[in-house]
Parts: structure tokens; C-alpha cells; sequence
């Protein structure tokens, strides 16, 4: 008997038509990928890092994976793991969005610091 995970895999690397709709069709809930709700919303913020996503998709991610129980420590952690393979310079970019997700704005932290403010 195959397990589920393997028929999909199958299904996926033989561009079955229908396994690819529904794959394009799933929600951005569980979609059936097996990953807990916190694992999922990390992967998305890595996915969208080495993408290149807009600010905005980076707001959404980070709530998620926040709303998850991620900590600001994993979501920085999902940064650094990623920007050897996506790049610095994608990753560089992403990190004031990402940061402002997490209540921190940096311009606001670099204007304190050129200010000579601690």
C-alpha cells in the first residue's frame, strides 16, 4: 500500500494534471502538506525571501507565522538560514519589512543611532 505523501509526490513528479489543479486550488490553510500550522508560515517567509515578494507579502507572512506561536527569533533565524541560497542582497532588502513585522522599525533605530543616541 502507498502512503499518501508518496502517491502525491508520484502524482506531482508526473505532472498529473489534476494533482497539479489541486495543488494550484489549495487554500492557504493546511492544503494537506502536512506541516504544522508555525513550520508552514516559515517555510512561506523563505519562500517569499528567495522570491523577492512585496513588502506586503512579507507583512502577511510574518503575521502568520507569529499568529502560529513563531518567535521573532525563529523569523530571523528563517533570514539568515535563507540568504546563502537566495542571496544577501534579497535578504538585505526583505529585513526592514520583516522587521517592521515584528514591531521594530529600523529607519526609525538608525535615525536614533546617527543622532548619537544608544
Amino acid at each position: 500500500m502507498t502512503a499518501p505523501h508518496e502517491e502525491q509526490l508520484r502524482r506531482l513528479a508526473l505532472h498529473d494534471e489534476r494533482c497539479i489543479a489541486s495543488v494550484l486550488a489549495m487554500d492557504l490553510g493546511d492544503g494537506g502538506c502536512g506541516l504544522d500550522a508555525k513550520t508552514r508560515a516559515l517555510v512561506r517567509l523563505a519562500a517569499l525571501l528567495a522570491l523577492g515578494a512585496a513588502p506586503v507579502s512579507y507583512h502577511w507572512s510574518v503575521g502568520a507565522a507569529l499568529d502560529a506561536g513563531a518567535t521573532p527569533e525563529e523569523i530571523l533565524g528563517v533570514l539568515i538560514a535563507v540568504a546563502p541560497i537566495s542571496g544577501v542582497a534579497r535578504v538585505v532588502l526583505a529585513t526592514p519589512e520583516v522587521a517592521l513585522s515584528l514591531g521594530y522599525d529600523l529607519d526609525a533605530a538608525f535615525e536614533e543611532l546617527s543622532e548619537g543616541h544608544p
